[in-house]
């Protein structure tokens, strides 16, 4: 009888323990999943800003008089000094970099804001994309191949009814790469080699599997993982675990909705405990990552100034979770990012947080 007995409750612990184990698998794969909905919400939300951001600087570059006129007629040099004068007026007033330039209708460089020196030379080979303003007038903002994968916005030039040419700003995923980083997550933005021959930029880039990285600032310690799983099971089941490493997948799309590539995350094993469970409501990675992952960040990456590599926008973010022996270092760094923005752009910056908060006081 008492054989029995024992014999029953150890079945019931058996029982409950496997409920648990289950239970608990069930729970982790479930935040998988979630974490890897929120990287791509977070992904296409950093990537319509950048669209935006450099869709307003061509809107401003084509309604510039003396570019338009230079343009019309054909002189590349006052072209050159124009755009480089106004990209340098706005990187030292704002710090942001702008690459931008100026197309003619025979798809010849006019002008480009980086260098002097390419002017007159063909890209209609490289930009297969311009074909969309054979049929559209309207200005557009995409991903595009062309000699390098980048976002580019691009805004016909008329003048008087007459079209005269394009006007593009380009960004590259340097800073979409920098706000994942600060996250605790490593970005690959990879194209398919069978678009190669037209972005020949890329050709001596790092390859993997049937794609050539696009950006340039990744963690090297990941790329062995990156070179050693399948990618058809990554693109068929969204993730995959390697290495003590989840790696997410998203595709990539140009202009016309074609799949031109991917996006792929990865995020160590050990940064899982630092997102907050399922249920719990949220928008944006960064707003429930930022306390912990601050930590992880200064541990591992940061030695000497921790801050001068975070973005203004990453440091709203942060304000709230710094030790007390950092806030002096902090705020220095600070004030030096948000000097540089109105005060429109600043309280844009703090209605982004997507944070009830009550702020007493100016902004000045």
């Amino acid at each position: 009888m008492l054989k029995k007995i024992v014999v029953f409750f150890v079945g019931i612990i058996v029982i409950i323990l496997l409920f648990a184990f289950y239970y608990k698998n069930e729970v982790k794969e479930e935040k998988i999943y979630h974490i890897m909905d929120q990287m791509r919400l977070t992904l296409d939300s950093q990537l319509k800003s950048h669209q935006m951001e450099d869709l307003k600087v061509a809107l401003m570059l084509a309604k510039n008089e003396g570019l338009v006129n230079a343009l019309e007629n054909d002189d590349e040099d006052l072209g050159y000094k124009i755009l480089d004068d106004i990209t340098k007026s706005i990187q030292k007033n704002t710090g942001v970099r702008i690459r931008a330039q100026i197309i003619t209708k025979e798809l010849n460089i006019f002008a480009r804001s980086w260098d002097d020196i390419y002017a007159g030379m063909p890209i209609g080979d490289y930009r297969l994309d311009l074909k969309y303003f054979d049929t559209h007038t309207n200005p557009r903002t995409s991903i595009e191949i062309g000699r390098r994968l980048g976002i580019k916005a691009t805004v016909p030039i008329y003048k008087n009814g007459k079209f005269l040419g394009y006007v593009e700003s380009i960004s590259f995923f340097k800073s979409i790469t920098d706000f994942f980083k600060s996250m605790g997550v490593d970005l690959y933005v990879l194209l398919n080699v069978k678009h190669i021959d037209t972005a020949v930029l890329m050709m001596e880039n790092l390859t993997l599997d049937n794609y050539v990285l696009a950006n340039r600032n990744y963690n090297y310690a990941h790329i062995q993982t990156l070179q050693s799983i399948d990618f058809k099971q990554l693109k068929l089941n969204g993730v995959v675990y390697a290495d003590k490493k989840y790696i997410f997948y998203e595709n990539m799309k140009d202009g016309t909705g074609k799949i031109i590539g991917g996006f792929v995350f990865v995020l160590p094993k050990r940064y899982l405990d630092y997102f907050r469970n399922p249920e719990d409501d949220i928008s944006f990675l960064i707003n429930v990552t930022r306390s912990s992952l601050y930590n992880v960040s200064k541990e591992e990456k940061y030695k000497n100034n921790i801050y001068k590599d975070y973005s203004a926008k990453s440091m709203v973010y942060l304000q709230d979770v710094i030790d007390k022996e950092d806030r002096q270092l902090f705020l220095d760094e600070a004030y030096e990012k948000f000097d540089k923005y109105s005060k429109d752009e600043l309280i844009q910056m703090m209605l982004d947080r997507k944070i009830v908060k009550k702020i007493d006081g100016k902004i000045k």
